[in-house]
């Protein structure tokens, strides 16, 4: 028995160190500490990104990102924002996007680090030490326009009578 309690502990600590690890302390008073966890930064992140014209979305897998929208799952932010926090309230991030066709690649790359910097800085008061973009891919807008066509007729299209 002595044994499986003392592996429970040793995962008690683990959890409490990866959390520890995925937060970072703002500010510390007499009244406690403010901590932001990684998942704060990653929703910013997203939001600024998608704020920039020819950003359509963050990358991943089409279907496995429609399914996990569908049942409500915040995890396919993960798989296209890592944050890195840091010592001294500084924070490192990377991104996969996916920017629409006939957009200029290099000034959506640094709109995102521009908007993305701002707005963890302006929310957070942390410091972003580097946003590094990746374009994983540059969506047709026929192949969009093809997925929509194929959908069935919308309810208000639908004649009454």
């Amino acid at each position: 028995m002595k044994a499986s309690e003392t592996k429970k502990t040793a995962d008690v600590k683990k959890v409490t160190e990866a959390a520890e690890n995925a937060t970072t302390v703002i500010e510390g008073s007499e009244m406690g500490e403010v901590k932001i966890h990684e998942n704060v930064i990653s929703s910013l992140v997203r939001q600024a990104a998608l704020s920039i014209d020819g950003v359509s979305r963050l990358a991943g897998s089409t279907l496995v990102d429609n399914i996990a929208e569908i049942v409500g799952s915040r995890r396919m932010q993960s798989r296209a924002i890592t944050v890195e926090m840091e010592e001294n309230n500084r924070v490192a991030v990377e991104l996969k996007i996916n920017i629409k066709c006939d957009f200029n690649v290099p000034e959506v790359a640094q709109a995102v680090q521009k908007a993305v910097i701002e707005k963890i800085e302006k929310i957070t008061g942390m410091t972003v030490t580097k946003v590094n973009v990746i374009i994983q891919e540059i969506e047709d807008p026929v192949a969009e326009e093809n997925e929509e066509e194929d959908g069935e007729t919308p309810v208000s299209a639908i004649p009454l009578n």
